[in-house]
């Protein structure tokens, strides 16, 4: 008989297996925003708070996905190759030193819709499903 600690492992990895395989992750902001598209390079250098402007000009506001969305695991580790623990830790770090902020964490994909369509510099990762009108594309992680 499988224990519920032991399927939990397995059940996370079918997560990312089909968030990552069956529905692309795409970085977006407000249609509003005059940003065309970014650089794999961009998007990694706003999630890590290398980059604190947009190329609009506007301050950078980079929105993360729940602390256990399998989302910001997927989304992570598209980018730079690093797991969570791995993510954290360096945020841990960075923000002991005092040296940069990490993404405002939502507690929910709604939430994540409502803090990128009312904040200017607002950017965030969703599910490619989940854009509509509101929402531009500006990267798009290659197949």
């Amino acid at each position: 008989m499988t224990t519920p600690t032991r399927l939990l492992p397995l059940l996370l990895l079918g997560s990312l297996a089909g968030t990552a395989a069956g529905e692309p992750l795409v970085v977006v902001v407000s249609a509003q925003q005059r940003i065309e598209r970014l650089s794999q390079e961009d998007v990694t250098n706003i999630f890590l708070g290398r980059f604190r402007t947009l190329p609009s000009g506007l301050p950078a506001a980079p929105i993360d996905q729940p602390a256990n969305s399998p989302l910001r695991a997927a989304f992570y580790q598209q980018l730079v190759n690093k797991d969570v623990a791995s993510i954290n830790a360096y945020w841990s770090r960075l923000h002991f030193s005092g040296k940069a902020t990490p993404p405002r964490q939502t507690n929910s994909d709604g939430e994540v819709l409502r803090q990128l369509l009312s904040q200017p510099g607002a950017i965030a990762y969703v599910e490619r499903r989940q854009v509509d009108a509101r929402l531009r594309i500006v990267f798009e992680f290659p197949p």
